[in-house]
């Protein structure tokens, strides 16, 4: 696909311009020379309708309910895949063969280690740290320890830091989690596959034997795998920002975990958590659903509807599957979590109020009563989101990086406060 010829017309002049095609999705208008031939800027609050790179990583089609890593749907990768192989995919932008997903394999399960002084590290935090405090600092600083993947312009080192990265976000954030409870850390054990060790970092204790289910293990490494990437959201936007600047790399993954900490963002699934809690079952389901049609009325369903998804979000249906498998395993058959998501759903599909205004159940619906039957406390899914999504963070780092147009990220405004003025002295005020 060729780019083809467009203009822009202001007022009585034209100007020309470029139409780039996608290979599918929304073409685009090139802009970029538009300030020089107008003397004007563009306005696009949350840049909604502004792309801010070229990618060849991930697709949406929010009206379609259709996200592809690489070009595979999300359904596929999650039912077939495991989520080291997602990482490949996203960074090599290929599945890999037998031989390449063994040494993948290898080169991130002998990273897993940190180093032995982040374990004084963590002493200053206080006990009762949020989880994700705790991230974005220790993520950061692994650029005091490893300073020989922090130069961006050299292929390999880009290429150990993306590695160690993926290795280490897990050992940290079980760290993270035992140090909140008051345990002691236990070290990565590089036999088990990366969902197994991490469940075993969090949740085993030096006196006790502990056993991971891996009916656990391949729920979590599923949620992994749906979180893995999901195009320019704002944490990945963040990421390539800092990136532009020329950052190290660890310190643009801290900049999308701090990013992904807000609750409009990665915190979504615990608002949804805490919302089910609140209606509490099912019978005051209509209560609630009247209350969020009632214009007037501050309360809103969590977990419904999507920035981009304007149909049934496709990481839901695997997330309600995965739900259920869970439940079941641990033998959880009455939750009442469960029952009032499953009757919301229900009524969210059929009533004509959620249809209208296409408020389907998004992926934060289900994974909070996942994580929560799993053990997680609600202060640690926003954490397990970001080990997931380290490598989505990295595949989009390493491509602006690569990418020969990149230039440092330089949003416009359009200011409207005063007017030049001359400054009064003190006196004369």
């Amino acid at each position: 696909m060729t780019d083809s010829n467009g203009t822009i017309k202001v007022g009585e002049k034209i100007y020309d311009t470029k139409v780039m095609p996608g290979t599918i999705g929304p073409s685009v208008l090139d802009i970029g020379s538009f300030y020089g031939k107008t003397g004007m800027f563009t306005y696009d609050p949350g840049f909604t309708s502004t792309a801010s790179c070229e990618s060849k990583i991930t697709y949406i089609d929010g009206d379609a309910g259709v996200l592809l890593y690489r070009g595979y749907p999300i359904e596929q990768v999650a039912e077939h895949g495991d989520f080291l192989e997602t990482c490949y995919l996203l960074l090599y932008g290929e599945l890999p063969t037998a031989a390449q997903k063994a040494d993948f394999d290898y080169r991130v399960t002998r990273h897993t280690m940190v180093h032995e002084q982040m374990a004084r590290f963590f002493q200053g935090f206080r006990r009762d740290a949020h989880p994700m405090a705790v991230m974005v600092a220790s993520v950061g600083a692994l650029s005091a320890f490893y300073h020989d993947s922090t130069d961006i312009s050299d292929p390999q080192q880009r290429m150990i830091a993306s590695m160690r990265m993926i290795a280490k976000l897990p050992t940290l954030a079980a760290m993270a989690y035992k140090y909140t409870v008051g345990q002691p850390f236990v070290y990565p054990k590089n036999d088990l596959d990366y969902t197994s060790n991490f469940l075993r970092m969090c949740f085993a204790v030096p006196c006790e034997e502990y056993k991971v289910n891996p009916i656990i293990a391949r729920a979590l490494d599923r949620i992994f795998i749906l979180h893995a990437d999901h195009e320019q959201n704002a944490s990945t936007s963040t990421v390539r920002l800092a990136g532009s600047s020329g950052a190290n790399p660890f310190a643009c993954i801290a900049a999308g975990i701090a990013c992904l900490w807000g609750p409009a963002h990665g915190g979504a699934n615990e608002a949804a958590l805490a919302m089910l809690a609140e209606i509490g079952s099912v019978e005051n389901i209509p209560k609630f659903v009247a209350r969020a049609k009632d214009k007037n009325d501050n309360f809103r369903l969590m977990g419904f509807g999507h920035r981009v998804y304007k149909n049934y979000d496709p990481r839901a249906k695997i997330m309600q599957k995965t739900a259920h498998e869970v439940l079941n395993e641990l033998g959880i058959k009455d939750d009442p979590l469960l029952d009032v998501a499953v009757e919301l759903e229900r009524i969210a599909l059929h009533d004509e109020y959620f249809v209208e205004k296409k408020l389907y159940p998004n992926i934060d619906f289900y994974s909070g009563i996942t994580l929560k039957a799993m053990g997680f406390p609600t202060s640690m899914f926003t954490v397990l989101f970001a080990v997931a999504r380290t490598v989505g963070w990295i595949a989009q780092w390493r491509e602006m990086i690569e990418d020969p147009s990149q230039k440092i990220g330089r949003p416009r405004q359009l200011y409207t406060g005063s007017p030049r003025r001359d400054y009064i002295p003190s006196s004369k005020r």
